[in-house]
Formats: structure tokens, C-alpha cells, sequence
């Protein structure tokens, strides 16, 4: 595959395949480089974006990490702690020691109930991916206004951009707050032209974020053009 040209057949690379072909290109998601040249850590399709090559996941799941900041909905509330949907593969525990309130036991729904939307940062996850989370952190807080959209998470280096120019880009042009947690969740707080704005450019760059020119169909959707 060279590149991206039009008509080129997408090229299935495996984990441990070394692409030599492609050493001249900046190393991306699911790309690292070594002597050989650079190597796939991602079974998936390889991409070359404007001059990044990344391995584009035939299936992606968020595994969590120590430190990941996520927008979780609340499942489910016991006297002392909250269980978060958090998009892993399990709820993640919320205590009510770690909340940015004062709890007292039994209390805890009357703080935060079922549905409900939190910005977090995973404190602490375990070998089997259980995560204890905390809103304890700038920042970090229960989320009441606004709007919350999902992307797959191998998209999140494209919605980010290089040295966070994508999304910057989107939060000028729609003069609206947004987050990008770790988990495949971005808040958008804003007025509604500008969260509709927001909303219409993450979904070009979900739906065609692999591809070559996104920057110049960004500029399209952003100016309201067709994405």
C-alpha cells in the first residue's frame, strides 16, 4: 500500500509484523519504531495519514489504565460507594472517600444517582482491569450541562490531533468546552449552535479520521460545509 492513494487496497498488518516499506513515516497508533523499521502492535488496517502511519484496529476496546481520566454514567449506588460504567469491562468503584463531597454513610444518593454523568480519573487498576476511580483532582466533577458523545477509542489520536491541533481547532471554531477522556467519551459544553458545530466535525472525524486530508475536510465542516 502506498499511503492512502485512491483505488489502493488496505493492507491487514498482524502484531510483531515489521513494515518496512513505510520507515520514512512518523510512527502512530498502533506503530512503533525500531531498527527494521517500524512495527505493528495492533492487528487492524495500515493507514498512512498525512504522513503518520498508524494501524487502524479491526476491533478496540478501552482496557483502563492508572491515571486515565473518563466520563463515567453512574449503574448503580450502595451506601458508601457508586459503580460507574466507565465503557471497560467492568464497572469501575467510586468511594464515597473519593468523592469531592462530604459523605456521610448512607448518604451517597443524595449526592449522585443511577444515570447520572461524572468526569473522573482512574486511582488504582488491578491485573484483571477492575479500576477504583476518584474525583478528587481538578477538574474533576459531576457533569449536569452539556452534551456527551462516544467514539471508538483507536479514534481518539485523530479527534486529538498532533499536539492537540485537531480538537483546538474545534473548540475555536465552536467556541465551545470540550474534553476528551481517555475512554472514548467527549464532553461538549457550550451554547447549542456551538455543541451541534462541535458534534457534526467529531463525527466526520469518527466516520473518516484514517483517512488522508482530513485536515482540509475539517476546515469544510467547521466553515459548514459538507464533511
Amino acid at each position: 500500500m502506498k499511503g492512502n492513494q485512491k483505488g489502493a487496497e488496505p493492507r491487514l498488518v498482524i502484531p510483531g509484523e515489521v513494515i518496512s516499506d513505510h520507515a520514512n513515516l512518523n510512527p502512530g497508533c498502533g506503530i512503533i519504531k525500531s531498527t527494521d523499521g517500524h512495527i505493528a502492535t495492533l492487528l487492524g488496517t495500515l493507514n498512512n495519514n498525512d504522513g503518520t502511519l498508524h494501524v487502524q484496529p479491526i476491533n478496540a476496546t478501552y482496557m483502563p489504565r492508572s491515571g486515565d481520566l473518563v466520563i463515567g454514567y453512574v449503574e448503580a449506588v450502595l451506601s458508601n460507594l457508586w459503580f460507574l460504567d466507565v465503557a471497560g469491562p467492568f464497572n469501575a468503584l467510586l468511594p464515597m472517600s473519593l468523592a469531592p463531597w462530604k459523605v456521610e454513610f448512607g448518604d451517597a444518593r443524595n449526592h449522585m444517582d443511577v444515570g447520572e454523568a461524572v468526569l473522573a480519573r482512574a486511582q488504582e487498576v488491578d491485573e484483571s482491569h477492575s479500576v477504583v476511580c476518584t474525583m478528587k483532582g481538578v477538574g474533576l466533577r459531576k457533569i449536569s450541562d452539556g452534551r456527551i458523545v462516544s467514539i471508538p477509542v483507536q479514534q481518539i489520536p485523530n479527534l486529538r490531533g498532533e499536539n492537540g491541533a485537531t480538537i483546538q481547532s474545534i473548540k475555536e471554531a465552536s467556541d465551545c468546552r470540550i474534553i476528551v477522556a481517555e475512554n472514548g467519551r467527549v464532553w461538549i459544553d457550550g451554547d447549542a449552535a456551538g455543541i451541534r458545530m462541535a458534534v457534526k466535525a467529531i463525527d466526520m472525524i469518527t466516520r473518516t479520521g484514517h483517512r488522508s486530508g482530513l485536515e482540509s475536510r475539517l476546515a469544510a465542516c467547521l466553515a459548514g460545509g459538507e464533511a
